[in-house]
């Protein structure tokens, strides 16, 4: 697992040891979280349609973290690093039965539930529009799902189903400058197609604090999933950010 995390990290490492003018950040972002729908059949063939967002409630509140590493060099060039955990945990009485994995939860019993979806990120843009007080980019990302679904009873019974893969994604970057660096921009990784999609997209307002710092918050939209043979699972997560950006 840690080779195929570490191994899209190597290009980064590399360009960081070039030595061009460049520019390196730190983007650090916390909120709260507002789940929305999250539903699930696993194994998609013989198991059973349930839903945390219906027949569980989420144990709140969910205080999320996201920390994104970044390296600008000759102005129009853009590399990210991105670690972004996500764990939501769950309690509810399901009104049937679910069947889920290789167990069988009775309907009536209490149940915990937990939801994991890690994203770990390598992405490169690069700035094609810039005009007047508009700036625009495209690229793509590289990333790394670390993802987990989990129920157990209160009498021990515990399945979960976890999965790690890579997805390539395109990227977009949009913003225009209010003056002074005031910027509103949009920012999203995103593909849709074949037996899935996934959305990560931000929108929000950056705002100098000095030269070196500034704060930003936003509108984040989380959404995907896969419909194949052993899952079936989409989910949607919104988000009120507040994080710090920090030039070195």
């Amino acid at each position: 697992m840690y080779k195929q995390i570490l191994t899209p990290l190597v290009p980064f490492l590399l360009f960081i040891a070039i030595p061009l003018k460049a520019q390196i950040t730190i983007d650090t972002e916390t909120g709260l979280v507002f789940p929305g729908y999250n539903d699930v059949r696993i194994p998609n063939n013989s198991g059973t349609l349930f839903s945390f967002q219906d027949d569980f409630e989420a144990e709140g509140p969910v205080i999320p973290f996201r920390v994104r590493l970044g390296y600008t060099f000759n102005e129009k060039n853009h590399i990210y690093a991105l670690y972004a955990p996500l764990g939501i945990n769950y309690n509810g009485t399901p009104n049937k039965d679910i069947n889920f994995q290789s167990s069988v939860f009775t309907q009536g019993e209490a149940l915990d539930g937990y939801y994991k979806f890690n994203s770990y990120r390598l992405t490169y843009r690069r700035d094609i529009i810039a005009s007047g007080n508009w700036l625009v980019g495209i690229g793509f990302t590289g990333k790394i799902r670390d993802a987990q679904v989990r129920l157990t009873n209160e009498q021990g019974l515990e399945d979960k189903k976890d999965d790690l893969g890579f997805v390539p994604l395109l990227h977009l970057y949009t913003s225009y400058d209010l003056g002074n660096d005031h910027l509103i921009y949009f920012e999203g990784d995103g593909l849709a197609g074949g037996p899935g999609r996934a959305f990560d997209l931000f929108l929000g307002t950056k705002l100098p604090l000095t030269e070196q710092l500034a704060i930003k918050a936003g509108y984040r939209y989380l959404e995907g999933g896969a419909d194949v043979d052993e899952v079936y699972n989409f989910t949607l997560v919104q988000f009120a950010v507040a994080g710090l950006i920090i030039q070195l």
